[in-house]
Parts: C-alpha cells; structure tokens; sequence
C-alpha cells in the first residue's frame, strides 16, 4: 500500500490561497500534522480525504490518482473531525453505524454482526440503542470512530479528533487510532503529545510546509517558531 506523495500541490477559495506549492513524499504508517491556527492544517487534510481538490499539482494517495481515482479514493478513506455532530446521521447509536456500511449492500445477518463486532470494540454495545445525539461528547467521538472504522479503511484521517475531550476520553480516542490493525494514520493536532506518538511529522505555516521529519525534530521546530 503505498503512502501519500504531492508535488506542487496549492489549493485556492477564491482570493485566498490556502495551501501553497505542498510538496511532500509519506511512506509513515501515522504521520502528524503540526501548526498554528489558520497554517494549512484542516486544508490539508481535506484535500486527502478527497473534500477538497488541488488547484494545481499532482498527488497520489495510497498509490491513487486523487482526481482521476477520487471514488475509489473515498471509499479507502475515513475521516474523522473534531465535532462528531457533523458525522452522526441516524437517530440510534446502531443505526448510526450500520450507516457507515449503506454503498457495501450486505445481508442483514453479516450487517448485524459487523455492527456488534464494532460497538463491542468501541465500548458502545450497552447505548446501541440509545438516542445518537444524546450521547455524551466523549461518547459521540467513540462512535464517529466505530462508524469510520467499521469500514476497514487503508487511510484514516484524523482533524482534532480529541480538542473537545476531556483527558479520559482523549486517551481513548487516541488509543483506537494508533491501534495496529493495518490502517495508516494522518492525525492533525494542536497536542503536541500526540504528535511525538506518530512516526513521521509535518509542520504547516502560512499555507506552506516549513518542516518535516522526526516528530521530535519537527516539534522543536514548531516550539522554536512559536517564540519568535
């Protein structure tokens, strides 16, 4: 499975160009995605995730052209943001993740029991059928990660998927998405901890790629910046 490589890549809204010249070349299994508000960050990870397209350059994402093979792409891919009421769609914590699993068209007893394996992985068997979006805010971004991984995607991406979480549920959330279980990470973060957990980093300012490397060294670098 190959990783994540742009060449020249900007991604224009208008006036504003928002991501500028990204060149980039990932074979990491988990790569973080460092820098301040406003650097390219979010941009970026849409742009993978297929959300957004590139106003110019070239990319290839898990050996895909990301416009020619942007379906495809899609269905290899999960995402995961920041504020899980944007991801939860049915009215039960069930329903919600069998959802996730509509385009695959299984039969009903194959459905059902990939939807209990993914709640009982998730700590949510006990809520499958309470009210989605009464949930606790912890609770809801366990099950926007049981509705993404359900899907056994080869590519998961990951925006500030713990900004809203309290120290418990922030460790668990995380937790499932360094997990091994064969799919590759790009996790954006402002928590620096998280990031010195990847393999790989890349620091993003003013639309532009200003570091990559060790996450060690890419956060040092990130530090450096922000005292000047």
């Amino acid at each position: 499975m190959s990783g994540i490589r742009l060449d020249s890549v900007s991604v224009r809204f208008g006036e504003s160009e928002v991501l500028r010249d990204v060149s980039l070349d990932l074979d990491a299994r988990t790569i973080a995605v460092i820098g301040e508000n406003g650097s390219g960050k979010s941009s970026f990870a849409r742009l993978l995730g297929g959300l957004i397209g590139p106003t110019r350059g070239t990319m290839r994402i898990l050996g895909l052209d990301s416009t020619a093979q942007a379906r495809e792409l899609r269905r290899r891919t999960a995402i995961v943001f920041s504020n899980p009421d944007t991801q939860i769609l049915m009215p039960t914590v069930a329903e919600d993740v069998a959802f996730s699993l509509r385009a695959d068209r299984l039969p009903r007893t194959e459905l059902r029991e990939r939807v209990a394996a993914a709640l009982d992985r998730f700590g949510l068997t006990e809520l499958h059928d309470h009210a989605s979006h009464d949930l606790s805010g912890g609770q809801k971004q366990l099950l926007a990660l049981c509705g993404a991984f359900i899907r056994r995607p080869d590519l998961v991406i990951a925006d500030e998927p713990t900004a809203y979480l309290d120290a418990r549920n922030a460790r668990r959330v995380a937790d499932h998405l360094f997990a091994p279980d064969g799919h590759r990470l790009v996790l954006v973060t402002h928590d620096l901890e998280l990031a010195r957990r990847c393999d790989t980093a890349v620091l993003f300012a003013h639309g532009r790629v200003a570091a990559t490397g060790t996450p060690s060294a890419v956060v040092a670098d990130y530090e450096a910046m922000l005292r000047c």
